[in-house]
């Protein structure tokens, strides 16, 4: 039997339209993302069915994203595909954590929506930024900047690619002189902060705060955390990891090694994008990798995996 990990997408991978099918087909995606909707000050479908600005814009993006996800987990499950193990890029460790059993979903979408709001909010819009550097060995990338102050990793994605954060001006410094010493790209993102970087640890610190006011059940399968790269199978550590994800680097590379390691070898990537795939391609070619964000997907892969 192989076994069988979902993964989860992050900040970036959202699409206008991005569940709509499964709320016109799936009668528990519709009934969940209703209930959603319901547990939120602003019209989730709006922003996730139609063109909005909205969903670019962190404190939409998130429980946006979140309420996808798990939305199309629930159909996904009902047809007999189960995960052994779950992981999520950075806001996607929430739809991880909840389909691993220890968050109920519409208390990870509220805490989607109080993360996006911290994230968004913590630093002055202008202040921080965020940069691809594409093509250049992590190793020596984590020399150059461990020589240069107001900027850190971010992510560490995939071999040859890392995402820097930190002070606008710092990250812009960074890049260039990454670019010099054989950064074959560097790519500015379209950020409204410095996520992942010590400077939204008062974020965490706030987050941790609305973590501790909801009830944490016992896993019912273990997840990899973004911060240690290692399973969690213990439901009292994972207030402190999640405070802590906000400020430090996701280690998603690492994270889809140790999976491996521990014997995953089939990886469903459910949300919008094919972000998660691309990385998985280039950190192991032997894995099986699907990927669900439309109904058809669903119901193609899970014919093929239950």
């Amino acid at each position: 039997m192989c076994k069988i990990a979902f993964l989860y997408p992050g900040q970036g991978a959202q699409q206008a339209g991005m569940g709509a099918d499964f709320y016109e087909n799936g009668s528990l995606a519709k009934s969940f993302l209703d209930k959603a909707e319901g547990c939120l000050d602003f019209h989730l479908k709006e922003v996730c069915f139609r063109k909005d600005e909205r969903l670019n814009k962190t404190e939409y993006t998130q429980p946006a994203m979140v309420s996808v996800c798990l939305a199309m987990t629930l159909e996904l499950t009902a047809r007999g595909v189960k995960p052994d193990i779950t992981a999520g890029l950075s806001l996607g460790e929430y739809a991880a954590v909840a389909a691993a059993g220890a968050f109920n979903s519409l208390d990870a979408v509220r805490l989607a929506r109080k993360r996006g709001i911290l994230m968004q909010n913590t630093v002055p819009e202008g202040e921080g930024g965020m940069c691809a550097i594409l093509g250049m060995e992590t190793e020596a990338a984590e020399k150059i900047l461990r020589e240069m102050e107001g900027v850190s990793i971010a992510n560490y994605n995939c071999p040859g690619q890392i995402v820097i954060t930190g002070k606008k001006e710092s990250v812009k410094a960074a890049a260039e002189r990454l670019k010099t010493a054989g950064a074959k790209r560097t790519v500015p993102l379209n950020v409204s902060g410095p996520f992942h970087s010590p400077l939204l640890v008062p974020a965490g610190e706030e987050l941790k705060k609305e973590i501790e006011k909801i009830s944490v059940h016992p896993l019912e399968v273990p997840y990899v955390a973004n911060v240690t790269a290692e399973k969690v199978e213990n439901a009292d550590r994972i207030c402190g990891l999640l405070s802590r994800g906000v400020s430090s680097p996701v280690r998603w590379q690492q994270s889809m090694e140790y999976m491996i390691a521990d014997g995953v070898d089939t990886f469903v990537e459910i949300g919008p994008g094919r972000t998660l795939t691309g990385f998985l391609k280039k950190i192991n070619k032997e894995v099986s990798v699907y990927h669900i964000s439309t109904w058809d997907d669903m119901e193609n892969i899970g014919c093929r995996l239950c």
